[in-house]
């Protein structure tokens, strides 16, 4: 560990990620149709700390519920986006501009290697993003030649960075520098107890991985789906809060991505409005919930009661469920009630 600080990363003499975008040695001919990517622009601006004009303030409050853009951007990003909004290949750009134009030397130890992580459910979906990636280095010229090693799931760059596709799991990523994460269709990972990896216990372990670097960014993209897990609580936490450290962006696929068919949309929604909801639409889904909707429950919940006294005229009846498995307690006390009958019936006789 370097133990150096300090307040932002170094940028390289090196454009902004708009100007890399637009610039024709660089990013432009990916870019060149701007008209369908302007609701990517303004997230971009936000995230980076770059100024917004008044008309894309206002779709920055609508899609955010805040007032005003994060000062100085956002290191931990939540974009709720519609099918085909292009989610991936933003994902994609921004891991590239982080690998190939900001210098994080100054928190990496001789010999330490910082990764640029791409997590989705499995390492086939995570290609998607790499390909991207990949084609953003590797096609162009003034930035092919730092591709120092390719792999199948990785790309290393002589800046001291590695591109890394992976799996998502809790385990796998610990042991990492990590300057960047970006966790793709976070909403359809396990989020149930019952699974190796909920999204929440990968959550955890990334964040003591970019503990020490200062200005390494979360970005988790995905079309919502049911109201749990990390993706519906980020939501539920952070949502149209000023002061909030996580910048949560929520946005209909024509927002996103206008080149998007309003046929294609229509005809979801004719055969599933639910469904179209939330793919199309940016909405969480309430039909996908458990036995009790999560919001049901907590408008019947009185927050910050511990104790309620009893009341005169009211009857109070307890219930517990022991049972939790084969040898449960109330298995053991089963078996010993009937080795008692047993042992009386022998007496009797």
């Amino acid at each position: 560990m370097s133990g150096k600080r300090r307040s932002k990363p170094i940028v390289k003499a090196a454009p902004t990620i708009l100007e890399a975008m637009s610039h024709p040695d660089l990013w432009g001919r990916w870019f060149s149709d701007k008209a369908s990517w302007a609701a990517w622009l303004v997230v971009l601006r936000a995230i980076f700390g770059l100024p917004l004009s008044d008309d894309e303030l206002d779709l920055f409050r609508r899609c955010t519920g805040r007032t005003a853009p994060p000062a100085g951007g956002a290191c931990e990003t939540w974009l709720i986006c519609g099918r085909r909004a292009g989610k991936s290949m933003i994902l994609a750009l921004i891991a590239v501009y982080l690998g190939c134009f900001i210098d994080w030397s100054p928190y990496l130890s001789p010999g330490e290697r910082g990764t640029v992580m791409v997590l989705a459910a499995d390492r086939k979906q995570a290609r998607t993003i790499f390909r991207y990636a990949k084609a953003l280095i590797a096609e162009v010229p003034t930035l092919a030649h730092l591709i120092e090693r390719e792999t199948a799931e990785g790309l290393d760059l002589k800046s001291g960075v590695t591109l890394e596709i992976m799996a998502a799991s809790f385990r796998t990523v610990r042991g990492y520098t990590v300057l960047a994460a970006l966790l793709d269709e976070l909403a359809f990972w396990r989020s149930d107890e019952d699974s190796s990896n909920p999204d929440e216990a990968i959550l955890a372990a990334l964040r003591p991985a970019q503990a020490t670097i200062r200005g390494a960014m979360l970005l988790c993209a995905s079309s919502p789906y049911a109201r749990r897990g990390a993706l519906w609580n980020a939501h539920r936490l952070h949502y149209g809060k000023d002061d909030s450290p996580a910048l949560i962006w929520r946005a209909d696929t024509k927002t996103m991505n206008p080149t998007v068919p309003d046929s294609v949309i229509a005809e979801a929604y004719e055969r599933d409005p639910a469904s179209a909801a939330a793919e199309y639409g940016a909405e969480f889904r309430s039909d996908v919930a458990g036995f009790l909707d999560r919001a049901l429950v907590e408008a019947a919940v009185d927050a910050d009661v511990a104790v309620r006294p009893p009341r005169e005229g009211i009857s109070y009846f307890c219930f517990a469920d022991v049972a939790s498995g084969a040898h449960d307690v109330l298995h053991n006390f089963m078996r010993v009630e009937r080795r008692f009958a047993l042992e009386k019936r022998i007496q009797q006789n």
